[in-house]
């Protein structure tokens, strides 16, 4: 079995069941799971509202970030699933998983995919401000 077992980018609400379910293990002894969450602000200002958009190759861009971290670290299982369109605040925008025989090993898996996705993976931000501003950010 590969040790990337969930992979996603959809416009459905996430779920983190789903992410735990993919890297729950019984040879794993420790499991890393990272949340991002849509926030109420950003530098400085008041977020009114919030959509991601991403390109046509951000499954498959996604896919090779795992595919490289787990041919590179000691892990059992990994899973990344990050959601896209118009989202609210407290909404999961996206959730990252990593197991492995022992809790370093997971640390060090997890940071690394959500690092490398926000850096690697052609997903963009759109915010809107209280103010009424907007801007495109980019994912890192």
């Amino acid at each position: 079995m590969s040790a990337v077992r969930l992979i996603a980018i959809r416009e459905t609400p996430l779920s983190l069941d789903e992410v735990w379910s993919a890297v729950n293990d019984p040879t794993a002894g420790g499991t890393c799971v990272f949340v991002g969450t849509v926030r109420d602000h950003d530098g400085g200002q008041g977020v009114a509202a919030l959509g991601y958009s991403s390109h046509p190759t951000a499954t498959a861009r996604l896919q090779d970030v795992a595919d490289r971290i787990a041919a590179e670290t000691n892990v059992v299982a990994l899973a990344a699933v990050h959601r896209v369109g118009d989202l609210t605040i407290g909404d999961l925008e996206v959730v990252v998983a990593a197991s492995a025989a022992h809790r370093a090993q997971a640390f060090e898996a997890c940071r690394r995919l959500i690092d490398e996705l926000k850096t690697d993976v052609p997903v963009w931000k759109h915010q809107t401000f209280t103010s009424g501003d907007a801007e495109w950010v980019d994912h890192a």
